[in-house]
């Protein structure tokens, strides 16, 4: 038998050496010492041969646009979305189409495969959407892209915000989602979460919502959204994200919230460098971290991911698409540095998003044929030096390739 593709003696993250054999797009063979012949041989020897990295997590409407029309002075979150309402009435749907295709291929050279991206749906021009659903067929066959309609300004407080998610979902957009704390209040949040979890029960849907992005320990919201997940029968198909108000919590009242959200298998993204950056902006100090309780809500039995969020945008003037960097601020946050924790942050970024997006990604025979071969040996390597991405490989094709830097330095004696 002939196959596509042979990736060669590639060091698999739970440590095992293995060939892996991709034909028609899929994983044929994982197995040591595959005797057959391929149209290409990847020649991976003491290399971490990991699934695709994903980013479960982003705004790619507004990605790349940093400067303009001006910068976050206060580096707030609430000026960021002031700024993303002056920047969403001024950008043409050609710049989001272009910013976004360029950043998509930064990534996918950094070894992500798929995106899930919130785009902002409150635009009455709609440019927002169209440019997105035009960058999802673009990239179709090299990067999957999962699109949230993400009623920005608030899904009751934003006038016809609700006709807007719902005219999303009909031009082809794939997941419900919300903001419930931008509410003007508690109520109408607890009524937003309502109205998404209905919507998409009825559209059969997954819902992805912006939840309690704030250090009030009293936005409660994902108490709502997951009591209504199950209210609605939508178990194993509801993220919540951010959940950042749980870092400032009342243990007590952790102790009952995680259980229910385990209940109501709703998983849990958290996005470490931009927790880390715009939380706890009022505090003095102790300054609060502000990313939600990864290990704690790991311990619980919920799914966890990490996400990207922002790439120089109103919210974010650095990042680069690297899921690795997320991870590595992410264990740094969460105190996650003992061996097994380090190599679940790892998880974090590759198989736990998959779950989250039900994609079928991983090292298995009959899995898509996407993988990454990293300049490395083992998943905590790749955290600490966040190696080249030696080839990035989709449904069996190389979409990317990487040659290392090399360092000479001069020796000592």
């Amino acid at each position: 038998m002939t196959f596509d593709l042979i990736v060669k003696g590639g060091l698999l993250p739970d440590g095992r050496q293995a060939d892996i054999a991709i034909s028609k797009g899929r994983i044929a063979a994982v197995e040591p010492g595959i005797a057959a012949d391929a149209r290409e041989v990847i020649d991976a020897t003491g290399k971490l041969v990991s699934p695709p990295l994903i980013d479960c997590h982003f705004h790619m409407d507004a990605t790349l646009s940093y400067g303009t029309p001006r910068v976050n002075a206060s580096g707030t979150l609430l000026e960021g979305i002031s700024l993303w309402g002056e920047l969403k009435r001024l950008q043409s749907r050609d710049a989001i189409v272009a910013r976004a295709l360029d950043y998509c291929r930064q990534a996918m050279g950094k070894g992500v495969l798929a995106i899930r991206s919130h785009v902002d749906v409150t635009d009455p021009a709609f440019r927002t959407v169209e440019a997105l659903l035009e960058v999802r067929d673009a990239i179709k066959g090299k990067m999957d892209l999962q699109l949230v309609a993400f009623p920005q300004d608030g899904w009751l407080r934003a006038p016809g915000a609700e006709a807007q998610v719902i005219r999303a979902l009909d031009a082809g957009v794939d997941i419900v989602g919300g903001i419930p704390h931008f509410e003007r209040t508690m109520a109408d949040g607890a009524a937003a979460v309502r109205a998404a979890c209905r919507l998409a029960a009825e559209r059969g849907l997954m819902v992805d919502l912006h939840c309690d992005e704030t250090d009030d320990p009293q936005s409660r919201h994902i108490e709502t959204l997951a009591a209504e997940t199950i209210a609605f029968g939508l178990q194993g198909r509801v993220a919540g994200s951010h959940l950042t108000s749980m870092h400032s919590m009342d243990n007590y009242y952790v102790s009952k919230l995680i259980p229910l959200i385990a209940e109501a298998q709703v998983a849990a993204i958290a996005n470490p460098l931009i927790n880390i950056t715009l939380q706890g902006r009022s505090d003095t100090y102790p300054k609060r971290r502000g990313m939600t309780r990864v290990p704690e809500l790991m311990a619980g039995g919920v799914l966890v991911a990490f996400g990207q969020d922002c790439v120089m945008d109103p919210w974010y003037p650095l990042g680069s698409g690297d899921m690795l960097d997320v991870a590595h601020m992410g264990l740094h946050i969460a105190l996650m540095t003992g061996t097994e924790q380090m190599r679940r942050c790892f998880h974090m970024v590759t198989d736990a998003p998959a779950q989250v997006m039900a994609l079928d990604f991983g090292l298995r025979p009959g899995a898509r044929g996407s993988l990454v071969v990293l300049d490395c040996a083992t998943p905590i390597d790749a955290l600490r030096l966040r190696p080249a991405r030696l080839s990035v490989i989709s449904d069996g094709a190389v979409v990317a390739r990487t040659t290392p830097a090399s360092t000479e330095a001069a020796r000592f004696g």
